[in-house]
């Protein structure tokens, strides 16, 4: 009875998790090891006279242009993805982040091409941006419709942390680089190799993925013919306003989550606290590692106790985490490590969120559903949240932590609706049958 409501996963299963979650790894690697390496291409891809902070604006406007270039891709694919099949999509978006990468390596500096270096630029980070609002809403739909029902959770859980692990790793390089190599011979070429590196081992995952096959329920939708009759984003926009609200209050929280806690966290302790920033970053790959098994055991979770229980228990620890990591980081080496661990772990509630928006929408029309939702939220709140967290901080150093607060009292409140509500599993036993 047990092995009914709790199948295991097969070797297919498993082989099309790993190859799914090593692409979203690869993926989310190039399209966030730019930042890293702001500094060195700010003052390569600029004219030497200009003010530094009009250069460092312009370098993080570069970056920026890739969360904004997000939901246009992301629609676009996932309009065909749901219309022509999830695979041809799957692959297509790490070919799409492939080759802009290894061309970013490969580009011109100014003093070589003039302004045109800069415009090449901004054209490749647009390229990687709707690569990425493709691949990730595309990668939650691919497994979701693979694995068994009671093992969506889990599937969904370990994809996040796939894709989280992608950040862990530019950081690494990143510092690895910067570690055995002078500064010079960065600004040289060393700043070139980790986008060589990651454009490199995006063509051998998508190599790779040949080996993957259509999801069971994209084919029993084309036998049946019942593949979305008008187009999908009308489709989600007439009659799932519901499900695009849900899933933009998460997204809105994964995303404030991950830039707050993981992306913005050092520099502040930095600046805030005059930690060093080594030890900043050393603890801030632990926060990382620890949130990569938070969203496993999110997704664990949520085969055995459902979303909204989850959700809940989920957002009160991190709120009470965040809390006090940013409360407490600064009093000693030992109270920033073992806090930011915490904040990390607490940081993986949003291992849930995709597998509410894989419910949220049914099949015709899920990659679309959640394409939208994600990527518009994605390129909204993503974008704001440093903005809106550094004016907040004259008025209060824990601004960060309120902000953090705040999305976890809003991810506790769907957790309460989602506990609440009755049709959730017929929609998943509809889709995955």
């Amino acid at each position: 009875m047990a092995q009914q409501t709790h199948p295991r996963l097969n070797r297919q299963d498993y082989t099309t998790l790993s190859l799914a979650a090593l692409g979203g790894a690869l993926e989310f690697y190039d399209f966030i090891i730019f930042v890293f390496f702001a500094a060195v291409i700010g003052q390569l891809f600029f004219p030497p006279d200009i003010p530094e902070w009009l250069r460092q604006m312009q370098t993080f406007g570069i970056f920026a242009a890739g969360y904004l270039a997000r939901p246009l891709g992301g629609i676009i694919m996932a309009h065909f993805g749901d219309k022509v099949g999830r695979k041809k999509m799957f692959s297509l978006s790490i070919l799409l982040m492939a080759l802009p990468t290894l061309a970013m390596g490969a580009l011109p500096v100014y003093h070589q091409i003039g302004i045109a270096a800069p415009l090449l630029l901004l054209l490749l980070r647009l390229l990687q941006g709707a690569a990425i609002g493709g691949e990730v809403p595309g990668a939650w739909v691919f497994v979701a419709e693979h694995v068994p029902e009671k093992r969506i959770g889990f599937a969904c859980g370990t994809l996040t942390a796939g894709l989280t692990a992608g950040i862990l790793l530019g950081s690494l390089v990143a510092t690895l680089i910067n570690t055995v190599m002078p500064p010079t011979a960065v600004a040289d070429y060393g700043w070139r190799i980790p986008f060589f590196l990651g454009g490199i081992f995006g063509l051998i995952a998508m190599y790779l993925r040949r080996w993957l096959h259509e999801t069971p329920v994209f084919k029993q939708m084309q036998q049946r013919k019942a593949l979305a009759d008008i187009l999908p984003i009308k489709a989600i926009l007439a009659r799932h306003k519901r499900s695009i609200v849900v899933s933009m209050l998460l997204t809105w929280l994964l995303s404030a989550c991950i830039v707050v806690v993981i992306l913005m966290a050092p520099a502040l302790m930095q600046k805030q606290h005059h930690i060093a920033a080594a030890l900043t970053l050393q603890a801030n790959s632990l926060a990382t590692l620890m949130l990569i098994v938070g969203c496993i055991l999110s997704g664990l979770l949520v085969d055995r106790f459902g979303d909204g229980k989850v959700l809940m228990v989920g957002s009160v620890l991190l709120g009470i985490c965040s809390w006090l990591f940013f409360q407490l980081a600064a009093g000693s080496t030992a109270a920033l490590f073992i806090t930011y661990a915490l904040a990390g772990l607490s940081v993986g509630v949003v291992g849930v969120v995709p597998f509410v928006m894989v419910s949220a929408f049914p099949a015709a029309v899920r990659f679309t559903g959640i394409s939208f939702s994600y990527n518009v939220a994605y390129a909204i709140f993503g974008g704001l949240t440093p903005i809106f967290v550094t004016l907040m901080m004259p008025l209060t150093p824990m601004a960060p932590a309120f902000y953090v607060l705040a999305l976890a009292a809003i991810g506790f409140l769907v957790g309460v609706w989602l506990n609440g509500r009755h049709s959730r599993g017929d929609v998943l036993n509809e889709v995955n049958a």
